[in-house]
């Protein structure tokens, strides 16, 4: 079976461009190795227009009932390749693969990790990468979220509903949250801010039990939450010969095109310097009306 467009990724760009494909009456695939994508473990979006507040599952679960209304067909796979040739693309998952005429890459970020000693051997034993996945099990504990983003600005103010205290280490001089959470973060109790410093090493026996920074203070907690960051999922786009910035960034023009005819781009990965969810929305959308110029002129 020839797809019209196949959608490599499930999280807020990818089902958004899956709204408009269908609504362009394309045959469309969407292909996510994780449905929802990471905006699923926000625990509140205050960002998103028409929503004052609301959780990120409950944001990706109204999106994704959006997406089913169109009767989108949607696979639980994870896309290992991606051939192009013969006016055709070839989309390979583990276990299958899939022939269509355009393809839009939304596949997002992974979690950058601290690379220091102790961070891998405690993973999941006090080390972890998200707040709303695992803090709700430090009721009354010490924890610390590494990074100085408002991601981690955002990540500190949930925890304080469940510690009795969080500290937010960071290697600059302030962190760099969004104003409305900084005002947040610096009027929280829970909250003490450590800057101009690095976790050098996470220590403990079987489980986290303080970090050492580099200013040579040890500070005695129960669970490491790291968030620095992420790095685009480009793997695919490197098969492709898809061009790259110098973040590993794919790089898109205002239609959301790639450098390589029939292949988009949409969501975190691409070169646009804001990452939220309403940017991805945009950009799914873009995507998905280059999708069907290209599908509609190759016809």
């Amino acid at each position: 079976m020839m797809y019209d467009i196949v959608i490599v990724g499930a999280g807020f760009a990818g089902l958004s461009a899956a709204i408009y494909t269908a609504r362009f009456r394309l045959n469309t695939l969407v292909i996510g190795k994780e449905i929802g994508g990471t905006l699923i473990t926000a625990h509140k979006v205050e960002n998103y227009p028409a929503y004052k507040s609301i959780s990120g599952f409950d944001l990706m679960q109204k999106l994704i009932e959006h997406v089913k209304s169109y009767d989108v067909e949607i696979k639980d796979g994870n896309v290992i390749e991606i051939e192009r040739g013969d006016g055709k693309f070839t989309v390979k998952t583990e276990k299958e693969e899939f022939e269509c005429k355009s393809v839009i890459i939304a596949t997002g970020t992974v979690r950058r990790k601290l690379g220091v000693k102790g961070e891998k051997e405690l993973e999941n034993k006090g080390v972890h990468y998200c707040a709303t996945c695992d803090g709700p099990i430090y009721k009354n504990k010490v924890v610390a979220v590494i990074g100085g983003s408002d991601s981690a600005a955002t990540e500190a103010l949930f925890l304080t509903e469940h510690a009795s205290k969080v500290y937010i280490i960071y290697r600059q001089d302030k962190i760099r949250a969004e104003p409305i959470n900084l005002e947040k973060v610096e009027e929280n109790e829970k909250i003490e801010v450590i800057t101009n410093a690095n976790v050098k090493e996470i220590r403990g026996g079987g489980k986290v039990e303080s970090v050492m920074l580099d200013t040579g203070k040890e500070i005695k907690l129960d669970a490491v939450f790291i968030e620095i960051g992420s790095v685009p999922g480009t793997m695919l786009a490197a098969q492709l010969g898809l061009e790259l910035n110098e973040r590993n960034e794919i790089v898109i023009d205002k239609y959301s095109k790639t450098n390589v005819e029939g292949v988009m781009a949409a969501g975190d990965l691409t070169d646009s310097r804001l990452k939220q969810a309403v940017i991805s929305a945009s950009e799914g959308v873009m995507a998905a009306f280059s999708a069907f110029n290209h599908v509609k002129l190759k016809k």
